[in-house]
Formats: structure tokens, C-alpha cells, sequence
């Protein structure tokens, strides 16, 4: 007679195998489903709330090096076309819930007719007329206020070569290290912002304007003044800057604060060097204004 339970146990296999087949498929439908729901949650924060940013050059010197990660928050003023971290959207005016930058504010802007990202300081915004004279600043007729201060010392690294950009500026320092000082001008807006700028000397742009800042737009600058492309100068090559006064729903966030500061000498497979590179005393740096107090 034939033995039905082994029969049945050589059946049994063939039996589930696609029961188990479909199993695995769906776990790995869950799997897949879940990591897109991560990457969409993801998006939507770097998007709409805040998301990292690198700083890929000098014209925000001395506040900001070559190599500094920010925190940038995007709810601050509102959300526009900009505000996707992709720039996906079709080119709309407006702002959803939108309030404008204040003066003195550091942002990034997409400059007109590109989808490259900048980040400048707001010197100016609707309705202002903005000048520059020997490279300083002028706003609604009045000089800004301005003090020279003690030069920048700033340490001379990979992101930060002290190159010819700033050439006859590299010092050794009391610590045998090289340095690129840095003359600084503090400036003072009339909304009491405060915040230091370098000054190199005679460049193309310390003569500009003046200019009335149009409704919905902001003018913005460098704080390296004498390296930076910003509305002062035309939109794409050679300049490369903003052209003018910028549309307020090409304001893509408000900078926060520095999270780390690399100098440039990350190897990628050499975990070691990740480290090594950390610039000190950078991590945690506030870039909201300084306002000074009134005189009494």
C-alpha cells in the first residue's frame, strides 16, 4: 500500500513554493515601499522646513570659509517655486504665507534664469535706493555706518589657500602657521544689523548705482565685497552675478547656523581624514544678525 504521508511530504514543498515566493515578493514590496516613504519624508523637511547647505567660496568671507555646513530653514519667508530642493516647479511670482527678508539677513537665491544656488546678505529691500561709492555702502542717500576694525586672521588651508584672489595678504603667525589677514570694515545698517566685511582695495564694483530697489524684490551683496557676485553685477558669464535687485520668490531660506567646517583635506575612503579635517570653534556659529544696542 503506498505510504500517503510520505507522499504528502514530497508534495509539500512543491506545493509552497509559491506561496513563498509570493511572500518574499511582498516583503520586498515593503521594503522598497518604505524606503520611498522615507526619501519623500526626506524631500518634503529639506524642502519646506530646513535642509544643509555647503559653502563652495570665498564671497562671504569673513563670516563665512570655504568649506562651512549651514543649517538653511525654509519657512521663514514663506514658500515659492524656490522652496523644492530641486527647483522642479514651474517659475511662479509670489510667495505662499510670505514675509519679506529684513536687512541684514543671510539668504540663498536662486539667481534669475539659472538653478544654481547663492547665498548673499540683504542690504537692501522694496523701495530702497542703493549706491555704491568707493566701495562704500550708500542707502537712501545716507552713508551706511562703517568702522574699520583689527584685520581677520584667518588660517591658511585647502578651502581656504589665501590664493590670488588675496594676494600680499599671507602672514606666518606667532605659531609658525600661515594666515591671510584680512582688513575689515564693520558695517552698521540702520536697523542696527551689524557685521564685518573685507575690504582689498579699488575693484570693479565699489562704484555702483544708484538704483531703486523694485516692489517684491531685494538687493543683495557679499560680505567679501571686493570677490563677490551679487546684484551689483549682470546675470551669466562672465559676472556671473544676480543682475540687479532680485525677486523675493527667489529667496529659497534663511541661513541658521554652522553645523561643521571642513579645510578641504577629506579623503573619501580614509574615515581618519574626516576627522583630522574638522575645522575648531566653527560648529554651532549663529549667522542670525547682530544688532548693536542703540547709544542711550
Amino acid at each position: 500500500m503506498p505510504d500517503d504521508s510520505a507522499a504528502a511530504a514530497q508534495d509539500g514543498p512543491a506545493e509552497s513554493q509559491p506561496a513563498k515566493e509570493e511572500q518574499k515578493g511582498s516583503a520586498l514590496w515593503r521594503e522598497i515601499k518604505g524606503l520611498l516613504w522615507v526619501l519623500l519624508a526626506v524631500l518634503a523637511f529639506h524642502s519646506f522646513v530646513a535642509k544643509p547647505f555647503y559653502i563652495p567660496s570665498e564671497s562671504m568671507m569673513p563670516v563665512l570659509l570655504k568649506g562651512d555646513r549651514l543649517v538653511v530653514s525654509k519657512y521663514p519667508y514663506g514658500w515659492s517655486w524656490v522652496s523644492p530642493s530641486f527647483h522642479l516647479f514651474p517659475r511662479t511670482d509670489g510667495r505662499l504665507l510670505g514675509k519679506m527678508p529684513e536687512r541684514g539677513d543671510i539668504v540663498i537665491v536662486t539667481p534669475p534664469g539659472s538653478n544654481e544656488d547663492y547665498i548673499k546678505r540683504v542690504v537692501g529691500l522694496a523701495g530702497d535706493t542703493i549706491e555704491v561709492r568707493d566701495g562704500r555702502l550708500v542707502l537712501n542717500g545716507q552713508t551706511v555706518a562703517s568702522e574699520r576694525r583689527q584685520p581677520a586672521m584667518i588660517p591658511v588651508d585647502a578651502n581656504v589657500p589665501c590664493g590670488i584672489e588675496f594676494s600680499g595678504f599671507i602672514v606666518q603667525g606667532a605659531d609658525g602657521k600661515d594666515y591671510c589677514r584680512l582688513p575689515i570694515i564693520r558695517e552698521t545698517l540702520p536697523n542696527g544689523v551689524s557685521y564685518d566685511t573685507i575690504d582689498l582695495g579699488r575693484s570693479p564694483g565699489d562704484d555702483y548705482g544708484p538704483i531703486t530697489v523694485p516692489a517684491g524684490h531685494v538687493f543683495l551683496m557679499g560680505d567679501n565685497r571686493d570677490r563677490s557676485a551679487d546684484s551689483r553685477f549682470p546675470a551669466g558669464a562672465p559676472e556671473n552675478g544676480l543682475g540687479g535687485a532680485v525677486p523675493w520668490e527667489n529667496i529659497g531660506g534663511r541661513a541658521e547656523f554652522v553645523t561643521f567646517s571642513l579645510d578641504g583635506t577629506t579623503e573619501l575612503l580614509n574615515p581618519v581624514s574626516w576627522f583630522d579635517a574638522l575645522r575648531g570653534g566653527r560648529a554651532g556659529m549663529s549667522l542670525r544678525p547682530r544688532r548693536e544696542p542703540k547709544p542711550e
